[in-house]
């Protein structure tokens, strides 16, 4: 079957998506030749990101997050646009990201599972309130509430475990699909990886411009996400 014609097959599609994603709109992931862990700064990209190093040196910590994982001015592209589309016309059920952008609500996309966080949460460490994105972007230095807390990302760092009520809510929507379709991730970092063992529905499709092997996947698509995506009805 054409991919066009697994989507006509479907009425409840979960898309499972990662950086690739968001690369054609701008926004650099972690491990192509030009992904953050190629990039030299003084410290290790997977450190500075990293619990330990955000408690220790938080001026260290958001010079590198101001700089490499915020990208205001990002844009929807075609393939965040299409599962929005999808999700209005009600053959998506939600999408599980593993993104921090946002750019899926953006597009218009309701139900969207975050599983390491966004951008555009932060909450102050010492009282709880929480605070939009620009409580960092235009703090010079570390961020603070007005009860002097210091205000943390409400993003998942290395280190830290994903939220528990995410991990059962992706689960229980990947279990309940009849299409999954896996995007514009390599299938490595855990424990999002292992989510796909759950998938017992139907059609279960892979679109990366890398080539990765998942078993019983009954279409792969090596080419732009967006450009596939974009492409569809």
């Amino acid at each position: 079957m054409t991919l066009q014609e697994i989507i006509d097959d479907s009425k409840r599609i979960v898309f499972f998506g990662g950086a690739g994603v968001s690369t054609e709109s701008g926004i650099p992931d972690f491990r192509s030749v030009d992904g953050l862990y190629n990039q030299k700064y003084k410290y290790p990209p997977e450190q500075i990101i990293s619990h330990s190093f955000f408690v220790q040196k938080p001026e260290e910590f958001y010079r590198f997050y101001r700089d490499r994982m915020i990208f205001s001015d990002a844009k929807p592209n075609a393939a965040h646009l299409k599962l929005a589309e999808w999700e209005q016309r009600g053959i998506l059920s939600s999408v599980v990201t593993q993104n921090i952008d946002g750019l899926h609500q953006i597009a218009g996309s309701r139900n969207v599972i975050e599983l390491h966080g966004s951008v555009h949460r932060n909450y102050c460490m010492k009282c709880g309130k929480f605070y939009p994105l620009s409580a960092v972007t235009e703090s010079e230095d570390i961020p603070r509430c007005e009860c002097g807390g210091m205000i943390k990302p409400d993003v998942v760092l290395y280190e830290e475990s994903l939220k528990s009520e995410d991990i059962e809510r992706a689960v229980e929507e990947i279990e309940n699909a009849d299409t999954l379709i896996i995007g514009g991730t390599s299938l490595v970092v855990y424990p999002a990886a292992s989510f796909v063992r759950y998938f017992n529905g139907k059609h279960l499709v892979v679109i990366n411009k890398s080539e990765i092997s998942v078993s019983k996947a009954e279409l792969i698509i090596n080419d732009s996400i967006g450009k596939v995506l974009g492409s569809l009805k």
